[in-house]
């Protein structure tokens, strides 16, 4: 039984996606901001902090987890495709194709290219990616655009083993990649062939003996990009036509509307060593 069973109860009282909106750039919240003044005018510092002890007795797990996916956000979805790559002893079982989204995902390194995805289990009791990835150190990593934020939700769904998520979000696998036999989404405005650089699991502090989940490090091998999405000299994606969803926390995703653009100052153009010196001064008088 879903966890949220009034779920389209609510839904249905909200407003429509708005179809006509577009990626909007607006002014930071505060265009005069110099150097040293600190946060903007949007901020909140009458407020107290409370510790938290992720480890503090009686503190279920799970409520590091809703924490945790509800503050570090807004999280990229790695949406990943993989292949079983296993036969029985005969050869005749069929290959299973996989396809989950992560949002333990980013890219951590561009030479080479590497992606790390979260995934909560060990190697003894693997979920189906961890399975495959473990099996046959291959995947494609497709991100998640607005046009098919449903179909890639569906395939969280908790699948026995040995069954594919393709037909159950409707997607389009495209069995096209060049470095993998690992299909990609058709529907996915950027995808990325990979192959496993590593594979490093987490001992559990809740449950000990036990492993809690397993980073697995990517290596990015060939790149794909909807042709009206990349730039001639294809080294940039247009948001525009990417409209890439986030995860928040709980059940919620995020939908880039509202953009700023900021551009990364350089010390001795916009500062210099004795405008510095007066800053540091001036911290030290008020710390």
């Amino acid at each position: 039984m879903s966890k949220h069973p009034d779920f389209k109860t609510l839904e249905a009282s909200r407003p429509d996606w708005d179809t006509s909106a577009t990626i909007r750039f607006t002014k930071t919240a505060d265009p005069s901001w110099s150097v040293g003044s600190g946060a903007n005018a949007t901020a909140s510092t009458s407020k107290q902090h409370i510790a938290i002890d992720p480890y503090e007795d009686g503190r279920p797990a799970v409520f590091n987890y809703k924490l945790l996916i509800s503050a570090i956000t807004p999280r990229p979805i790695g949406f990943i495709s993989t292949r079983s790559g296993a036969k029985d002893a005969a050869g005749d079982a069929e290959e299973v194709y996989n396809l989950a989204p992560f949002s333990y995902f980013n890219v951590v390194n561009t030479d080479p290219p590497i992606f790390c995805v979260g995934i909560s289990s060990g190697l003894e009791n693997p979920k189906d990616t961890l399975r495959h990835l473990a099996a046959n150190g291959e995947c494609t990593v497709n991100i998640i655009s607005e046009h098919f934020i449903e179909a890639a939700n569906s395939t969280s769904i908790d699948a026995p083993t040995g069954c594919s998520e393709w037909p159950i979000s409707g997607l389009t696998p495209v069995y096209d990649c060049t470095t993998v036999k690992t299909p990609r989404a058709k529907e996915a405005v950027f995808s990325v062939e990979c192959k496993v650089d590593s594979i490093k699991e987490f001992d559990s502090r809740a449950n000990p003996g036990k492993k809690s989940g397993s980073v697995v490090l990517l290596e990015g091998t060939r790149f794909w990009a909807r042709e009206d999405a990349i730039n001639e000299e294809r080294n940039a994606v247009a948001p525009e036509v990417l409209r890439p969803m986030s995860r928040l926390g709980g059940i919620t995703y995020g939908r880039t509307i509202d953009v700023i653009e900021l551009p990364r100052p350089v010390f001795e153009r916009d500062l210099g060593m004795e405008a510095y010196k007066e800053l540091e001064k001036k911290a030290k008088k008020t710390a």
